[in-house]
């Protein structure tokens, strides 16, 4: 059967007789792998769309169990962003970010409308790029129906002293509850024994995670966030996203975190 969708190249991968595998995170299908036999050096179109950080167009060949590329034509083209060291590496850990989180073949059209977002505002920001990663990894987790509870203690439903955060409880937790989670708590996933679990919010993580919630990703195209609070927020959803998503270390992380 041969069907059409608008993609984003994740990843491309060699593999035996000169043919290539992409991950396309594709608005209609979700994550699919795709074979073909272009390669980044040709010179017709298709050739540049199997790029990564490509946003465009494929038509594709559906067998029963998996795709091949007929043809591609790019819609816009991020590559640009190597040229930037800081943005590629900004880029490249939310492009391996986003492949974790999804499963193949289950569409996220909320998700790819985000991703192809993000890339957009990456491409004009000047500095300070992981603070827009940061702001991708909150509405990730929304999207996804993962995020924290922020209004609330997840555990009693108190709605005073809510200075905490425990990330194996499920967000924000009071004073008394944060007291009896701390007592041999076992971590859970991939978060590692020696991580904190539990995380003191004077820092205005609530505030700050309900900011990143809300608003477009274009609002924080000029916002940058004070270093000290970014590396405790980076903390808290990194170790949020191994406990509840078992998304450990990215290979891309150390170029980022």
């Amino acid at each position: 059967m041969v069907t059409d969708t608008e993609a984003i190249v994740l990843r491309q991968v060699k593999t035996l007789n000169g043919r290539r595998m992409l991950l396309l995170f594709s608005r209609k299908f979700g994550k699919i792998s795709v074979g073909t036999s272009l390669t980044e050096g040709g010179k017709n179109k298709s050739a540049l769309a199997v790029r990564p950080f490509t946003y465009g167009r494929y038509e594709l060949f559906k067998s029963r169990d998996s795709y091949s590329l007929n043809s591609g034509q790019v819609i816009r083209s991020f590559y640009s962003l190597g040229e930037d060291l800081d943005k590629y590496m900004a880029g490249s850990y939310v492009m391996e970010l986003t492949e974790k989180l999804l499963a193949e073949d289950l569409p996220q059209p909320r998700l790819f409308a985000l991703l192809l977002e993000f890339l957009e505002n990456l491409e004009r920001r000047s500095a300070k790029h992981d603070t827009l990663v940061m702001a991708y990894m909150v509405k990730a987790l929304d999207i996804m129906g993962t995020m924290p509870e922020l209004d609330q203690c997840c555990v009693c439903g108190c709605r005073e002293a809510k200075r905490f955060f425990s990330v194996s409880e499920g967000g924000i937790i009071c004073d008394s509850c944060a007291v009896k989670a701390q007592k041999n708590q076992p971590p859970k996933g991939g978060t590692p024994a020696n991580e904190p679990l539990i995380y003191d919010t004077n820092f205005g993580i609530v505030n700050i995670l309900k900011y990143f919630q809300k608003e477009p990703l274009g609002t924080f195209e000029k916002i940058a966030l004070d270093d000290d609070i970014l590396e405790k927020l980076k903390a808290i959803i990194k170790s949020w996203m191994s406990y509840h998503l078992d998304v450990g270390k990215l290979k891309s992380e150390d170029l980022i975190f």
